[in-house]
């Protein structure tokens, strides 16, 4: 059956929508963390110079690499440059980042996934509510949006209101280009996908300080605001296992009560590259059964579908199906979530959300975050409509309808962008996005 184009309608309901939910009184909540991005205007040449410098051997790394030195920057970036892979690394030298400062152009942006995510929820207009573990002035005057709320001694207050006068926690984002070449141990490599790497020079989130105000609001019967998704993110730059054990302790144990006093609110996992393999089999194992969704793209897909120590074609919609299959015979959510460049898809138990809606705004507002480099307002999003489907999309979209499968499938193809202004936060801004549907 011919994909139908559904994207306006999904806009045009979006727009009422921002109007009937302030008077409802509802809102979706973002956990867990914060920070400011140091973006690396990305040049081909100044990285090749880098590389011709300071690459000696093989491009190489393992999980739990640590940048000490220009070499390793090399070393590590290389690999991972030439595959067209995202990945996060901590740098642990500041000369390591006094360089990258000198070498590149940068620019200051928003960074965590959460933090993410309510900016470009109010960028458009909705409200949202956030826990921030970086409360510096620059951040949170970048989430300074009329309906952006945290929580403060037990009350809903402005985000503004948490601000402190403490330095910004700092991260570097460095994103490249499909198509450029580059030079490694001279040899010419074109880089075959655009991504970005995180590069943390950060020790406050190897622990994730989370406010027990928080927890002891929302798991709470009577709020202000009628919560209507939970958003869990930002582990991924734990390493210590005892630390994050702690923190999935009280994990469970507040979204059990959140559960029982918020049925009607979706409890959503989203997946990141983790710096450690073991904490993040340690967060999905324990928290997915809490979940009514766990969020992933293509590379975690495959990555849990190896660890699971199973194979999975995930070009064909048998193929994704199969690898969705092995995850949640695993992981016991009620369904997952896939973002990819080409189209993103819904996967699992039936829901009563129209989630269609939901991964039409995700692609959309992600779109048109890699179009124009920014969190778009609402006639930005409109002006993203003229952009194409992709052409792979909606083959795979249209495919799937033959599949088999045990569950509810939902497909939809994405905006499609040859070569993205912005690479960085795309995912953090779809899953925002799927988060409209639930209220």
């Amino acid at each position: 059956m011919a994909y139908t184009d559904h994207y306006e309608a999904v806009l045009n309901t979006a727009k009422e929508k921002i109007n009937r939910v302030a008077a409802d009184k509802a809102c979706p909540v973002f956990a867990f963390t914060s920070n400011l991005d140091i973006v690396l205007h990305w040049d081909p040449e100044i990285y090749c110079r880098i590389l011709d410098q300071y690459l000696i051997e093989q491009p190489h790394s393992e999980p739990g690499d640590l940048i000490e030195s220009m070499y390793d920057f090399a070393r590590i970036t290389a690999g991972y440059v030439c595959q067209g892979r995202g990945g996060n690394f901590d740098i642990t030298n500041s000369r390591v980042c006094e360089y990258l400062r000198t070498a590149f152009r940068s620019e200051l942006s928003l960074g965590g996934t959460c933090a993410q995510g309510a900016a470009a929820l109010g960028s458009v207009g909705f409200p949202v509510s956030v826990h921030l573990t970086d409360c510096s002035h620059e951040v949170c005057s970048m989430l300074n949006h009329k309906d952006t709320t945290a929580i403060k001694e037990g009350r809903l207050v402005p985000v503004a209101e948490l601000e402190t006068d403490d330095p910004p926690v700092s991260h570097f984002i460095l994103q490249f280009n499909a198509g450029d070449r580059i030079r490694v141990l001279g040899r010419e490599v074109e880089i075959p996908v655009s991504n970005r790497l995180i590069l943390f020079y950060d020790s406050m989130q190897k622990k994730v300080p989370i406010d027990e105000g928080f927890f002891k609001y929302w798991e709470g019967k009577h709020t202000e605001i009628r919560p209507s998704s939970f958003l869990v993110s930002g582990f991924d730059a734990i390493i210590d296992e005892d630390v994050m054990a702690a923190h999935l302790d009280r994990l469970e144990e507040f979204l059990d009560r959140f559960g029982k006093n918020h049925p009607y609110a979706v409890r959503y996992l989203e997946g990141a590259y983790y710096m450690n393999p073991a904490v993040k089999r340690m967060v999905f194992s324990r928290l997915s059964p809490y979940m009514d969704m766990i969020g992933m793209n293509e590379e975690e897909l495959e990555e849990q579908v190896r660890r699971i120590g199973g194979t999975a074609d995930i070009s064909t919609p048998d193929g994704v199906i199969h690898a969705l299959n092995m995850v949640l015979s695993v992981f016991k959510s009620g369904g997952v979530v896939l973002h990819t460049k080409d189209y993103s898809l819904y996967y699992g138990k039936e829901v009563r959300q129209k989630i269609e809606n939901g991964l039409t705004m995700g692609n959309l507002m992600s779109a048109t975050r890699a179009r124009i480099g920014k969190y778009g307002t609402l006639d930005e999003l409109q002006e993203t409509l003229k952009l194409p489907l992709s052409r792979r999309g909606v083959d795979f979209c249209e495919k799937s309808e033959c599949a088999e499968r045990k569950g509810q499938l939902v497909v939809v193809p994405s905006r499609y962008l040859e070569h993205p202004k912005y690479t960085i936060g795309l995912g953090d801004t779809f899953v925002s996005g799927v988060h409209t549907c639930f209220l």
